[in-house]
């Protein structure tokens, strides 16, 4: 059996970056992209995949503004110097031996849960994730593992539940819920992520609580119903697109460590 290795290239990029207190300049940009080159090859020799995709966000707007123009309106850019730097970083990659992605339109983690989707749907072997974005552990429930190479740490169901207080497969409608200040999806106002956990794990899904919202004489029922509609693109917003046409073959993602 084969095993995939999805690496969410910007997550591992930008944290790098970003961990330095320097102002942007080139040499940041070159220290930075230098140690998330090493980066990508620790957790490459971690778990000596037999396949691999790094992806990275093409850039502008995508279907999710097309839903929502004010969706990650309040996100600073990306560093210039940083900006103008990646396509070489990614030449460099390439050159490695790592297929890296890029797809107008979509982000990177639609592009993740695509590969990852389509690999295990296929009983190809098992599949992980290399990233620290919440919106990716959903595919926990599908069965990869995510792969937190900051913390050199295994993120599986039990993990999701404690940190989250819901399972994978209720992640999506959580995040709904609660909302993510950090991309702008707005939820539902005066709703935490403790509250949306018990409503869902109360009801049982999203659609459950809203059809107990109706009978809910309270506070909360009366923002529930009243917010139904940005509830739901919010929904919309979080979900992960799982069938981008991704341009590759199992053979274009094979790695030889060698």
């Amino acid at each position: 059996m084969g095993k995939l290795l999805a690496i969410d290239g910007l997550n591992i990029v930008r944290r790098v970056y970003e961990a330095s207190p320097e102002p942007d300049s080139d040499l940041k940009a070159s220290i930075a992209l230098r140690h998330a080159f090493s980066s990508f090859r620790n957790v490459l020799e971690a778990h000596a995949p037999t396949h691999v995709l790094a992806a990275f966000d093409y850039g502008g707007q995508t279907w999710r503004h097309a839903l929502y123009p004010r969706y990650r309106e309040h996100r600073a850019p990306m560093p210039s110097v940083l900006r103008e730097a990646l396509p070489e970083f990614q030449e460099r990659l390439t050159r490695a031996g790592v297929h890296v992605a890029m797809l107008p339109e979509v982000e990177a983690d639609d592009v993740v849960a695509t590969c990852v989707m389509r690999w295990l749907r296929e009983n190809r072997g098992e599949a992980i994730v290399a990233t620290t974005d919440k919106d990716l552990h959903a595919l926990i429930a599908d069965g990869a593992l995510v792969w937190d190479h900051f913390k050199n740490e295994w993120h599986d169901d039990a993990w999701v539940r404690n940190k989250f207080g819901v399972a994978p497969e209720l992640l999506h409608d959580l995040l709904a819920l609660m909302g993510d200040a950090t991309d702008g999806v707005p939820g539902v106002s005066k709703i935490g992520m403790k509250t949306a956990a018990r409503l869902l794990n109360a009801y049982g899904s999203l659609d459950a609580v809203m059809a107990g919202a109706g009978i809910l004489m309270t506070p909360l029922g009366e923002r529930l119903r009243a917010e139904r509609e940005i509830l739901y693109l919010s929904r919309q917003l979080v979900q992960l697109k799982t069938d981008v046409r991704l341009g590759v073959t199992w053979k274009m993602l094979a790695y030889d460590a060698t």
